[in-house]
Parts: structure tokens; C-alpha cells; sequence
């Protein structure tokens, strides 16, 4: 039975386990225990050496019903900053940080959703496809640890990442794709009170090209931002270097690129304009994805939430998440809600109650997909 205060105790156990991207091996370790207390061997990858981190991508494997197709079940285990000494605030199902950290609901949420939902389908002996689940490290920093995983190895022909909002029975099925902008900007140091008309400010260049830049929402499709600024050492030097970092999203290729070009450019023309220079790197993170409701990954989500009686709606996601990584290897995958509000703040909370209905939700998923098999 799918119980809430399990759900809540076992959270707050998995929260107070420091797991910021690049660190999660503590956590990992725990999660392998208990998949070893459900009756499930699990093994890590390789991972930690492609991230850089101190942990691998957990990865179990469960056989289900004959016939039925392989499903992918994941969360990742590693949450943002301020995520170090979590105090969970507990009134009734809902649960919130102290106020100076994240709570961690992102992902830790999904994380718990799935253990409950394998102690359930081995308690309870019921059918299931064959699973692999994936715990994966460093989504946070760029969907690496999805990244990294060693995709011949895996078999699954669809897959639910449990990585999603708080309303029941909304499944995402769309994201964007994104871009990530490193700009350089090199002026000429000197002294800010003896000399100044000598140097040439990388922060005033910088600031230059970010005024020229269309940020936020663009369009329904498309959102920029500029996130990091660094430069300067001292108020009396004039700066010579000045690092600046951002993001481009969007659902529509074209108007990525767009954006994607409109930041370059602006850089390129405020250094030109102040005599500075400006070296640019620009990657792709992610590539968007649309899971239309036909999909089997979909269709099973929606029919298992009207079972429950919960109305389903697919939504466009704004943001990217391990699904990307799964959908551009080829394997369908769309983002279940687990509970939590406010992620990446210190205002973040998870109710548990979701998090039961959730795991329910999920349950009954894996169950249609088992009984159309059989």
C-alpha cells in the first residue's frame, strides 16, 4: 500500500543527504541499499569520470510481464545550491525547507516516488513490464549524467521521468531546446584614479552588449537570460576581463538560432565599439522534444489517470530535463508531476499526498502497460 507518511518520512531522509550536482555519491549510496532491501541488485556507470563528479549513474534492472515493452524510470538524484544542510519543515503532508536552503523536491521527490512504487509492485506481486531504473547524477548542470549513460546497453522503448510539477494527471510532453553562452570580454587594465583614459572597461563593454540584448520571455516559444556576470578585481583598476554567461531557449529552431545570433552579435559590435575584444563559446545543452498524446508513453499516462479518476493534460514544459537526453537517443519519454512548487528557491515545498497519488498514478501506468501485453 502506497502510504503517505512513508512517502514523507523516507523524503525527509533522502533531503537531509547533501547531494549537490557533482556530490551525490552519499545519496547514491543510500538509494542502493535500499533497492537492495526491495529485492533489486543495482549497479553504477561510468559516469563520474565523463561529469567530473564523485558518482556514476545508479542503474537496476527489474524483469516484468513477457511480451510487454521495456520501460525507463528515472529521477535524478543531485539537487541546486543552496542544497546543503536541508532541515525539513513538516505540517501534515506538506514539507518545506527552513527558509535559508532548497528543500530538495527537485528531484528528491521522484526519487522517493519511485522507490515506493518498486517496493509496491514486489510487495504486492503485481504485473509489470520490464523496468530500468535510472538514477542519474548532475541533471542539474546540464542533464550530464543522462548525458553520459551508455545508451547500447540500455533496452527501453519508453520512459517516464519523474521529474515534474504538482498537479495530478499533468504529463509534459514538450520541452525546449536550449543553448549555453560563454562570452569573454578583454579590455585593458589600468589605474582607475591615475589614468583611466588608458584602459579600456570589460565591464562597461559587457554591460553594453547586454542592454542590446532581448531577455525573458521573447515570444510563447523562446526565452533568454543572462545569469553570471564576473569582473574586476579592484574599484580602483579599470577591469580588463569580464565573464559573462546565459541562456536561450526555445520550442522553435529558428528562433533559437536567432536569439542564439542576436547575443553573439551583440558582444561582438560592443566590443568592436569599445576597443575591446570578445572570444564566445556556444553549445547546444539540449534539443527539444514533442511526445504527441498517440505515443504509446502518453497514452498509457493519460488512460492510467482517467482510471484514477484524474482528468489528464499535457502540457509544454518550459525548461530541459533528463527526458530530452532519453527522446534524442530515440526512446519516447515524457514528465510525470511529483509534488513540489517553488523549485530552485528557498520557498520550495513538496506535498506528499501528490507524491502518493503520484506513485499510484505511475503504478497504475506500469500496469496497463503490462495487461495490453498479456
Amino acid at each position: 500500500m502506497i502510504d503517505v507518511h512513508a512517502i514523507c518520512d523516507e523524503f525527509c531522509e533522502l533531503v537531509q543527504i547533501d547531494s549537490p550536482s557533482g556530490e551525490e555519491a552519499e545519496v547514491a549510496r543510500r538509494l542502493q541499499e535500499k533497492l537492495a532491501e526491495i529485492g533489486i541488485e543495482s549497479e553504477f556507470d561510468d559516469a563520474a569520470a565523463k561529469t567530473g563528479g564523485n558518482c556514476g549513474n545508479l542503474i537496476a534492472r527489474l524483469p516484468g510481464a513477457k511480451g510487454a515493452p521495456t520501460v525507463l524510470l528515472n529521477a535524478h538524484t543531485d539537487t541546486v545550491e543552496p542544497g546543503r544542510g536541508i532541515k525539513p519543515q513538516v505540517d501534515g503532508a506538506l514539507v518545506t525547507s527552513d527558509g535559508t536552503t532548497v528543500l530538495g523536491g527537485d528531484d528528491k521527490s521522484g526519487v522517493v516516488i519511485i522507490l515506493a512504487v518498486l517496493r509496491e509492485l514486489l510487495a504486492e506481486g503485481l504485473p509489470h513490464p520490464p523496468l530500468e531504473v535510472v538514477f542519474t547524477v548532475a541533471e542539474e548542470t546540464g542533464l550530464n549524467g543522462a548525458k553520459a549513460l551508455d545508451y547500447e546497453q540500455l533496452h527501453a522503448e519508453m520512459a517516464y521521468v519523474l521529474d515534474g510539477g504538482r498537479e495530478m494527471g499533468v504529463i509534459t510532453n514538450a520541452a525546449p531546446s536550449a543553448f549555453g553562452l560563454t562570452f569573454e570580454v578583454k579590455g585593458i587594465a589600468a589605474h582607475a584614479g591615475v589614468c583611466p583614459e588608458e584602459g579600456i572597461n570589460s565591464i562597461q563593454a559587457a554591460a553594453a552588449a547586454i542592454t542590446q540584448i532581448p531577455l525573458g520571455r521573447i515570444d510563447s516559444e523562446t526565452t533568454a537570460n543572462i545569469g553570471v556576470i564576473k569582473g574586476g578585481n579592484a574599484t580602483n583598476i579599470v577591469p580588463e576581463l569580464t565573464l559573462v554567461r546565459g541562456e536561450a531557449r526555445s520550442h522553435d529552431e529558428e528562433k533559437l538560432r536567432a536569439q542564439v545570433d542576436c547575443m553573439a552579435q551583440a558582444f561582438a559590435g560592443a566590443a568592436d565599439e569599445y576597443g575591446a575584444e570578445v572570444s564566445s563559446k556556444i553549445e547546444r545543452s539540449y534539443t527539444c522534444f514533442h511526445v504527441p498524446d498517440d505515443k504509446p508513453v502518453t497514452r498509457y499516462a493519460m488512460r492510467a489517470s482517467e482510471q484514477l479518476g484524474i482528468e489528464p493534460q499535457t502540457e509544454t514544459g518550459g525548461g530541459g530535463s533528463d527526458a530530452n537526453i532519453f527522446n534524442e537517443h530515440g526512446i519516447p519519454a515524457v514528465i510525470m508531476a511529483t509534488g513540489p512548487a517553488d523549485v530552485h528557491t528557498v520557498n520550495e515545498s513538496v506535498d506528499c499526498a501528490v507524491m502518493a497519488a503520484s506513485a499510484r498514478w505511475l503504478l497504475a501506468t506500469l500496469g496497463l502497460i503490462a495487461s495490453d501485453a498479456g
